[in-house]
């Protein structure tokens, strides 16, 4: 028999009103397809076990999503509501209209569950490009230069750190924005903060 966890409960109940009826009756599919499934609570969101991972659900302000863990291998790629890999496979679910029909989820489900008992794994992913030079703007450079603390952080910064903070100091629409944003992020350097450290769980 599957195993439930009284944390997705808690997961569920704490969802908006909109969200409910969705995340229950993945939930319920999902028990229908695969009567041994676990539940679990991972990266703070439900995940469903068989012999792996299968599948995860979440909920969010306005939205909910669902996808599987090996998704490339399950769901047919030349469909446009597949390609969104934030939002899910199934793209933003605000209503049970918005996912496929019962019989289409539970097929997707039991596949997802013979590529864990016949222990497929997911084709290795190619290996990632060679980094571009980021180019930093001598503005952003000179200000750095000022504070010795904030340019200390920034050169112990990794590559996708660095290119945070220059992208958005660039993409500023104006001079005046551009430079409440150098002064922001000068302000959080020197703290030793990155560009999204209020995301960051403690």
């Amino acid at each position: 028999m599957g195993k439930k966890d009284p944390r997705i409960d808690a997961y569920i109940g704490k969802a908006a009103d909109f969200a409910k009826p969705i995340l229950n009756h993945l939930r319920d599919l999902i028990h229908a397809a695969c009567p041994e499934v676990e539940e679990t609570l991972k990266w703070g969101v439900p995940h469903f076990e068989y012999k792996g991972i299968l599948c995860s659900m979440a909920a969010f302000k306005n939205h909910s999503t669902f996808g599987f863990w090996k998704e490339s291998l399950i769901i047919d790629q030349g469909n446009a509501e597949t390609r969104n890999e934030a939002l899910g496979q199934f793209g933003r679910i605000t209503a049970l209209s918005d996912l496929p029909k019962d019989g289409v989820l539970i097929g997707y489900i039991k596949q997802a569950v013979k590529l864990n008992e016949d222990g497929i794994k997911l084709p290795a992913k190619p290996k990632p490009k060679a980094q571009k030079e980021l180019k930093i703007p001598a503005y952003f450079t000179e200000t750095l230069r000022k504070n010795k603390k904030a340019l200390r952080t920034f050169e112990n910064f990794s590559y996708s750190d660095k290119k945070d903070y220059v992208e958005w100091i660039v993409e500023a629409k104006s001079e005046d924005t551009r430079d409440r944003r150098m002064k922001t992020a000068i302000e959080w350097m020197a703290e030793g903060k990155t560009r999204h450290w209020k995301y960051i769980k403690k």
